[in-house]
């Protein structure tokens, strides 16, 4: 089992950050570079408690499909994310925001199990536990920049 843990400070309002980490649009957005589109479930907009997402991405040479269900949501504190159906054994992302003197700490906590026994131990040892980390560094990178520079307006316009 691999334990992932990110940070990222932000000086916004949580409400503004709490949206744009759940929002699928913007998702879609700071993961361009996988071309990672919702096919299914909640495609567009918030998603929230209870409700799926089904994604479609290039990831390691390889399309490939995870679909998520937010299992857990305490608004503008927390949220979890959990894999009902992807190459996982096991993948679950939590969601945490706390405010501090110069803003906003979000902090994402996932944990992940490989697949295929020892040989699953050892791709997450050498590569899949980074791929995964800086996949969520880059992502928040983009949260960041849409919450400081209200540019959130753009994607959370619809919600107000």
């Amino acid at each position: 089992m691999a334990l992932i843990e990110t940070s990222t400070q932000i000086n916004a309002p949580i409400e503004i950050i709490f949206d744009l980490s759940r929002s699928i649009d913007l998702h879609m957005i700071s993961t361009a570079r996988t071309n990672e589109i919702a096919i299914a479930g909640i495609v567009n907009g918030l998603i929230n408690k209870d409700e799926t997402v089904t994604w479609q991405a290039r990831h390691l040479f390889k399309t490939r499909y995870f679909q998520t269900k937010i299992t857990a949501m305490e608004p503008w504190h927390y949220f979890r994310d959990e894999m009902i159906k992807g190459d996982f054994k096991s993948f679950y992302h939590e969601h945490f925001f706390r405010p501090n003197e110069k803003g906003i700490l979000m902090t994402d906590k996932v944990s992940l199990e490989a697949p295929y026994g020892i040989l699953g131990k050892m791709v997450n040892m050498l590569f899949l536990k980074n791929y995964i980390k800086t996949f969520l560094t880059q992502r928040n990178r983009i949260i960041k920049q849409y919450a400081e520079s209200g540019y959130w307006k753009k994607i959370l316009k619809s919600n107000d």
